[in-house]
């Protein structure tokens, strides 16, 4: 038993085989190994992430030029057969190819990264991973009201980026304009009510407004943009039932609803303390007319009843 194995050994084509599965079973150690160092040595989890990405990256590197290496005395014999399956290999898998160039174009082409909120293929979400093929997202609204995750994970093709806008709310400017509709009723102070907007606004998004400044100004240096109003603002609009108030304000891209709900609760509590003054109004329906009603009741015999 022992001497036939050593006789296919010896054969040239056997003996590269059996090389190379030596050569990838090395590699994989390696490559392992160099994972489990990170998770004990880095606590960082977006330098860890990072590093593993690119030790896995060096071990395709690595296992191909060696693999190229045992084989070089056959690269230019299998070209003509390369050339010829290739066509075939393409035409049979045109979505993986495009996920691939997906995939360059992601990783060069400052689509997005790990840690942005992104809308892609239809699914927003905080990108967790992003492969050689898919994308994969930490799912935020669906069944969930307002931006949170719903637990729900979502891997999606890197060819939709050819195929779909690629929505970005984080990448270079981590800021929304957000807005807040009042209805305050006729007859109310307007005047107050405007000024108590104004000050609950400065109070609660002066901080987002201040970061925000800065972020916007690198944004003009490097795209052709026009200066944008990032402090609070408030404006007014009459119609048929009351006076619309229209709260506008920047906030971080991940304190959206909690930002809201603390604008709310305080301008709920200001009111209050108007003792009237400013009233908020509701929908309500006036019934201005009757059309007249002819009632005509009959007996039995369908004689009119006197």
């Amino acid at each position: 038993m022992i001497e036939k194995l050593l006789a296919r050994l010896q054969d040239p084509v056997m003996a590269k085989i059996a090389t190379s599965l030596l050569v990838l079973m090395a590699v994989v150690v390696v490559v392992q190994v160099l994972h489990r160092v990170l998770v004990r040595y880095i606590s960082d989890s977006g330098r860890r992430y990072h590093m593993r990405k690119a030790i896995t990256a060096l071990g395709y590197v690595l296992a191909i030029f060696l693999l190229s290496l045992v084989f070089s005395d056959k690269l230019s014999s299998l070209t003509i057969a390369f050339g010829v399956a290739g066509a075939g290999i393409a035409f049979a898998l045109q979505e993986v190819i495009a996920s691939i160039a997906g995939w360059v174009a992601v990783s060069f082409g400052r689509f997005y990264q790990v840690g942005d909120r992104v809308q892609l293929g239809g699914i927003m979400g905080d990108v967790i991973d992003i492969g050689v093929l898919r994308t994969t997202l930490m799912e935020c609204g669906g069944w969930v009201r307002s931006d949170a995750y719903n637990g729900r994970i979502v891997r999606v093709a890197n060819s939709f980026i050819f195929k779909e806008p690629v929505y970005n709310y984080s990448a270079d400017f981590p800021f929304l304009w957000d807005e807040l509709v009042l209805p305050v009723r006729y007859g109310s102070n307007q005047k107050l009510a405007k000024k108590i907007f104004s000050e609950v606004l400065a109070g609660v998004t002066g901080e987002f407004s201040a970061a925000s400044k800065s972020v916007w100004l690198q944004m003009k240096e490097r795209y052709m943009l026009e200066d944008a109003r990032v402090d609070p603002m408030v404006t007014m609009m009459a119609n048929d039932n009351w006076v619309e108030f229209t709260l506008r304000y920047v906030v971080d891209y991940k304190r959206r609803r909690l930002t809201k709900d603390l604008i709310t609760e305080k301008l709920l509590e200001a009111i209050d303390l108007t003792n009237g003054q400013v009233r908020l109004g509701s929908q309500t329906i006036e019934l201005v007319s009757v059309a007249p009603l002819d009632v005509t009741m009959t007996t039995p015999g369908n004689r009119p009843a006197q």
